[in-house]
């Protein structure tokens, strides 16, 4: 990849802290060995989530403005397929959803919170239509953009002068200019998920002005979705026990435990601290996930073994889109499962579904939970 495009996947907000710390923290929680344990021969690694089963406990994470490979999203979206999972689309991906939900019939739809009720309302239809299992909405990273770690400026199209301006990234880096050329198209800047009916596709620039001068969504705007959507929805970027509370009340059917990669308020506490608390608070009435620093299938047994049921993965899916498209997608995801299979047999189980925290030792006062001790609410 050119310098720029590689900077901008591995940026974090502000200072970076956050996104260090989401990876550094995994070292933190260690494992307890097992041995003597009669191992089944295949560990199960299947389950389900937002109504889909899946055959592997890493699901596709959604993810935007990315120029690694023309294929874009739709070549994660077979590599998913392949591997037995499902994937997020960004809504501010340059691949339309449609696309993606025909390359993979276990699709989920990222949703911002941008325009009016009006324009959500009619984008909830577009990708109902479009065959989407559930719906992920974003509720962190409103409104406290400030990527200045290592961002550079994305052009708001490509035209003549952007050409001139950054053609040394094509000639540093022929592979990845020529994988365009081959495929007969551009770096697309666009955010087709965005487009207004019957306007011309909005570029990326467009999509963050209407997002950001959108007033940050209330638990009152949740419900009036999950009303109108009646399906899975997941609520993303949820830290605090009390947040996961009022997500569920508001109508969530699973908790996305999360702080963005990285890329929301700067020194937020990686989530792994916050997880155990947000199981607590709630219970079996949503289902939990997990992102935010897991780069390894070990990691991934470590937020299984304290209550999530699948881990999300962003960054590891670009890596893999830019070093070889679709079969570099599905190489990251086989990493992952040998990865889970091998920290399996290190904790004698025999299957994801027998971990439990006693599985995982952590220093004491690591855990986070500033939530009140009151009872749930009824939805």
């Amino acid at each position: 990849m050119p310098k720029a495009v590689y900077t901008s996947l591995v940026a974090g907000n502000e200072s970076g802290a956050t996104i260090k710390s989401n990876v550094e923290e995994f070292k933190r929680v260690e494992f307890l060995p097992r041995v003597g344990a009669a191992v089944a021969q295949e560990r199960e690694m299947s389950t389900s989530l937002l109504g889909q089963d899946i055959d592997l406990p890493v699901v596709i994470s959604p993810a935007g403005a990315q120029a690694i490979h023309p294929e874009g999203e739709v070549a994660v979206a077979r590599a998913a397929v392949a591997a037995g999972t499902a994937i997020g689309h960004s809504n501010f991906a340059p691949t339309r959803f449609e696309d993606v939900a025909a390359a993979n019939p276990k699709s989920f739809v990222q949703l911002y919170w941008s325009g009016s009720k009006d324009v959500i309302a009619e984008r909830v239809e577009r990708f109902r239509r479009a065959g989407a299992k559930g719906i992920i909405l974003t509720l962190d990273n409103a409104g406290v953009i400030a990527r200045d770690w290592g961002t550079p400026v994305i052009p708001q199209k490509i035209n003549l002068p952007a050409l001139i301006q950054y053609s040394p990234m094509g000639i540093g880096n022929p592979t990845w200019v020529m994988r365009f050329i081959r495929s007969g198209r551009l770096p697309d800047l666009g955010v087709p998920n965005l487009q207004h009916p019957g306007k011309p596709v909005p570029s990326m620039v467009d999509g963050m002005v209407e997002w950001l001068g959108t007033p940050v969504p209330t638990w009152r705007d949740v419900a009036w979705l999950a009303e109108l959507w009646g399906g899975p929805l997941m609520v993303k970027g949820i830290l605090s026990a009390d947040d996961a509370r009022r997500a569920v009340d508001s109508g969530a059917t699973a908790i996305g435990v999360s702080n963005h990669g990285g890329n929301n308020l700067d020194t937020t506490p990686s989530p792994l601290r916050f997880l155990p608390a947000v199981v607590k608070a709630v219970g079996d009435r949503a289902e939990i996930t997990f992102d935010s620093g897991i780069r390894r299938g070990a990691d991934v047994v470590k937020v299984l073994a304290l209550g999530a049921k699948a881990a999300l993965i962003g960054r590891s899916w670009f890596f893999g889109l830019a070093a070889d498209g679709e079969r570099g997608v599905r190489e990251v995801l086989e990493a992952y499962r040998v990865s889970i299979d091998r920290t399996l047999i290190g904790l004698g189980k025999s299957s994801i579904h027998e971990l439990t925290p006693d599985d995982v030792i952590a220093p004491e006062g690591y855990f986070l939970d500033f939530a009140p001790d009151v009872e749930m609410a009824a939805a």
